[in-house]
């Protein structure tokens, strides 16, 4: 069964605090996501195997330890996810970026992928994918099962803040896919807003309205 992690380390709590207040402007607000998807990066790669290597340090022969080369992809969701992918490079950089861009028909209300753009090697990797919001949980529901039908099995998927509502959407249809917050927010509002939230990311990140 998928695990919801909120992340409670004092740096990314401190850093999105700043990160809600509305006086934050776009600079200041691109800079404290990067800042805090590299510090959520660090908690979601707690886990990666290790195996034994050996060394010449300028002492002497040394058996130490280095990543056991799992791949990693992230998968940023357009638009707003793109926000964090750099910050989660920094501590990974060898991972291969993919990209999902779907939107909803409003006729039938299902969902329509417009872009999608993944690593080749996509079922071997361990894939988070990224969205800043977890509102109501379609678009990342939506991504997730995009993924799964081109054959991902090692998915995670990381938000700055949920509301309850979206990770309960997550567990229910992607029981085996493991949520990574820094915040579970209160609820959502009838706009389906994430209340007290921070916005729309996607504008505060590009300056848009």
């Amino acid at each position: 069964m998928g695990h919801v992690h909120v992340l409670d380390h004092p740096l990314i709590q401190h850093k999105l605090t700043h990160i809600r207040d509305k006086s934050t402007g776009t600079k200041e607000f691109r800079e404290l996501v990067d800042e805090v998807a590299m510090l959520m990066a660090f908690e979601i790669t707690r886990n990666l195997p290790l195996q034994e290597t050996t060394i010449n340090t300028p002492v002497m022969e040394a058996k130490t330890k280095v990543l056991a080369g799992k791949k990693i992809g992230l998968i940023p969701i357009l638009r707003a996810g793109l926000g964090m992918v750099d910050g989660v490079l920094q501590l990974i950089p060898a991972a291969k970026v993919g990209h999902v861009g779907l939107y909803r028909d409003p006729e039938t209300l299902k969902p329509v992928e417009y872009y999608i753009k993944l690593p080749s090697d996509i079922e071997e990797r361990e894939l988070i994918v990224i969205d800043p919001m977890l509102a109501t949980g379609g678009s990342a529901n939506d991504a997730i099962h995009s993924l799964k039908k081109r054959g991902a099995k090692n998915i995670r998927l990381m938000c700055l803040i949920a509301a309850p509502e979206g990770v309960e959407v997550i567990k229910e249809e992607h029981p085996d896919v493991d949520i990574y917050l820094a915040a579970l927010d209160e609820k959502l509002d009838e706009h389906a807003y994430i209340v007290p939230g921070l916005g729309d990311a996607g504008d505060r990140l590009f300056g848009t309205k």
